[in-house]
């Protein structure tokens, strides 16, 4: 089988990755890819955004299965546009993938559907949002409806704060279109968790619970980024926190997703927090989760290629979806600057070493330049460690992540410590 995987991030580095070791895949493309898919895949310059290139490349190369990595392509209807020409595609088609495209459309729906959230208020005038400001209590959260790169999220500690991320989300156009209607939200206490799932439009399969670290800096400073790092599984998910996710959020979202008749093949991933009144959602988002992927991919036994066409033919219930009982913690090694302005072009050097030393690395932002690797983005690199026991993930990890140098790069030093109850 010939599989294209569509983006150029750490996650779809891990689905290639992941599909490498199928007994079923003969050969990846990957588009656009990037400096680490290249060692696994044939990749080609083409954006997520081009379906027709795409479209092109499927047919010249006989591609069997289209697994699209990024929302954007997503919210865009390309599995929709695909599907049309018979071409099998994993991700989910436009109509579930609002559920991350408009985070309006999100929030009513979990109303629908009695789903738990927080409390929330819609708004397409600035000067109403920031009246509506009164009724909440900091910190306070501002959502911009459309899709931000993971960043149209903020929680202003006080009140200026938040006016400011409303003027900069409606008035100066700083997401673009995606800000031009906001959610005002009731800002939850908990534990972050995240629990993503395949769905088959009747059926799901769910990976180990991990946990994201958002924020740019140690303790949970800093601005939000696209996630700093992940581990799995979360040890405070217990048996009892699971069945509380799965039969209050996972189940009546999936019930109400087949009850409108959205369906199709996926993943959907279910950003949680753990309140003292129970599980409530944060997000939903349409696709796998960066960087958790690079935690619960390592972690499926179950191949890969075998999961998205039984998804896709609606046959999950068939599969032996299986997961591993190790743990596994991924470390994001960024641009400084990131999520702000970052340079670009600086020479990645240690990856070998790293490798030998026993922990994966997921390319990110990275492309393959005169014979070597260099950095192109924000987030360059995900290392990540597999052990039984998670305090010893986290040192492999660590230990990875030291011998990968290159400009500028910058890391957090507290993945997975709140599994152990530590603020670093």
């Amino acid at each position: 089988m010939k599989v294209l995987v569509v983006g150029g991030g750490g996650r779809e580095h891990a689905i290639a990755w992941k599909l490498s070791q199928s007994t079923l895949v003969d050969k990846i493309y990957a588009a656009p890819g990037n400096g680490g898919i290249c060692r696994i895949a044939e990749c080609f310059d083409i954006s997520g955004s081009d379906k027709k290139s795409l479209l092109k490349l499927v047919g010249e190369k006989s591609i069997d299965l289209v697994v699209v990595g990024p929302e954007a392509p997503l919210v865009d209807g390309i599995v929709d546009d695909f599907s049309e020409e018979g071409v099998k595609v994993f991700g989910f088609r436009k109509d579930a993938a609002r559920l991350e495209g408009s985070k309006v459309w999100a929030k009513e729906f979990m109303k629908r559907h009695s789903v738990p959230t927080g409390q929330f208020d819609v708004f397409s005038e600035p000067d109403r949002a920031v009246d509506a400001l009164d009724a909440y209590s900091p910190p306070y959260v501002i959502k911009a409806d459309g899709l931000a790169a993971g960043k149209g999220v903020i929680i202003a500690d006080n009140r200026d704060d938040a006016e400011k991320a409303i003027s900069r989300m409606m008035r100066e156009k700083a997401y673009g279109s995606a800000g031009e209607r906001v959610v005002v939200e009731e800002y939850l206490s908990g534990e972050e968790v995240s629990v993503l799932a395949v769905f088959d439009g009747r059926d799901y399969r769910l990976f180990v619970p991990s946990q994201d670290h958002k924020r740019a800096f140690d303790g949970d400073k800093g601005p939000n980024t696209g996630g700093m790092g992940a581990y799995a599984p979360v040890p405070f998910v217990d048996e009892k926190a699971m069945e509380s996710i799965v039969t209050k959020i996972v189940e009546p979202t999936f019930n109400g997703m087949i009850s409108e008749g959205i369906s199709g093949a996926g993943v959907l991933y279910f950003g949680l927090i753990l309140t003292s009144d129970g599980p409530k959602v944060l997000e939903y988002n349409c696709r796998f989760g960066d960087p958790e992927t690079q935690v619960v991919l390592p972690l499926l036994e179950t191949d890969i290629a075998e999961v998205f066409m039984a998804a896709i033919e609606g046959g999950l219930k068939g599969v032996d979806f299986s997961n591993s009982s190790d743990s596994a913690v991924c470390v994001v090694v960024a641009s400084g600057g990131y999520p702000g302005s970052y340079k670009k072009g600086f020479e990645i050097s240690g990856l070998d070493e790293a490798e030998e030393a026993g922990v994966i690395v997921f390319h990110a932002g990275t492309k393959l330049q005169n014979g070597k690797y260099v950095t192109a983005g924000g987030r360059v690199l995900g290392v990540t460690a597999l052990s039984g026991e998670l305090k010893d993930a986290v040192d492999k990890a660590y230990r990875g992540v030291e011998l990968v140098e290159f400009g500028d790069a910058f890391y957090r030093r507290d993945i997975a410590a709140k599994a152990f109850g530590q603020v670093k």
